[in-house]
């Protein structure tokens, strides 16, 4: 497991990092519904020769969850750039899978973020985004937050489980969903899918072009929930250096092919 032991204040609330390793800085951006330790079989690899800096969003893992949060898209990507600037970082590497994609693009194109290198796994990117699941939980968040526990950690295991290729390890599964099992993580768990707001993609990709930096992108290709075309039209978008299929992972490609996620990284960092 990955140790969180700083806190950063980011507009009043706690925000959960830590940091391994000695060299240039590389920042890993978990996605949704996951938290900094879908990095836990990557980051002490790439801390052998780099800084690894991680971090959980806000509302996610150990960070600060609340009822009235604003936990958008928008908001990750300023979070990102607080942090960036409270490390100190010049031009480091961003690792960045699903909304942590999301949040790396934007961080650059819309927060103007420098970067030295950019790695995309399985990232959202472009429109369309989102599934009726997401269109149905924004209708009803209350109803969802007021799941019974056994019926929320039911929909958790099956969603997750959607998200992989092969079986997730009963230990993976209660990793991720400890932050979501209480009573505030319950809330904070639905109130990320609710607010989740395709503007922010389509603000983001209407800014997308060649950058100064090599942009390197990793895709399972089993991904049922961002299927490897949209990977490939990022690649063009932004004349990404590399594009390396796995061909037998799917969305969560840290739990289902980890060693090939790291070569991935390690070839191109």
């Amino acid at each position: 497991m990955l140790e969180l032991k700083e806190r950063f204040s980011f507009k009043g609330q706690s925000v959960a990092w830590g940091t391994i390793g000695e060299g240039d800085s590389i920042v890993l951006i978990h996605g949704f519904p996951w938290s900094a330790q879908a990095w836990r079989q990557i980051a002490p690899w790439l801390a052998q020769t780099h800084k690894v800096f991680y971090f959980d969003m806000l509302g996610t893992g150990l960070s600060e969850k609340r009822a009235d949060q604003n936990v958008t898209e928008s908001v990750q990507s300023d979070l990102l750039e607080a942090l960036v600037g409270e490390w100190g970082l010049s031009r480091p590497q961003i690792v960045g899978h699903d909304f942590g994609g999301l949040c790396a693009l934007r961080g650059h194109f819309v927060n103007g973020i420098e970067y030295g290198k950019l790695h995309l796994v399985n990232a959202v990117a472009v429109l369309p985004s989102g599934s009726p699941f997401y269109a149905h939980v924004a209708n009803y968040e209350p109803a969802f937050a007021g799941l019974p526990d056994y019926a929320h950690e039911a929909l958790f295991r099956a969603y997750v489980q959607a998200a992989a290729h092969h079986p997730l390890r009963d230990e993976a599964i209660q990793i991720y969903f400890d932050p979501w099992s209480d009573e505030a993580g319950k809330a904070a768990f639905y109130r990320q899918i609710a607010q989740a707001d395709l503007a922010n993609i389509s603000e983001a990709e209407a800014l997308y072009r060649e950058t100064d930096f090599d942009v390197h992108i990793t895709w399972g290709m089993r991904d049922t929930f961002i299927p490897s075309a949209q990977g490939e039209q990022v690649r063009d978008m932004l004349k990404a250096k590399s594009f390396t299929p796995i061909p037998d992972a799917s969305h969560i490609v840290h739990e289902d092919a980890p060693a090939a996620l790291l070569g991935s990284l390690l070839r191109n960092i």
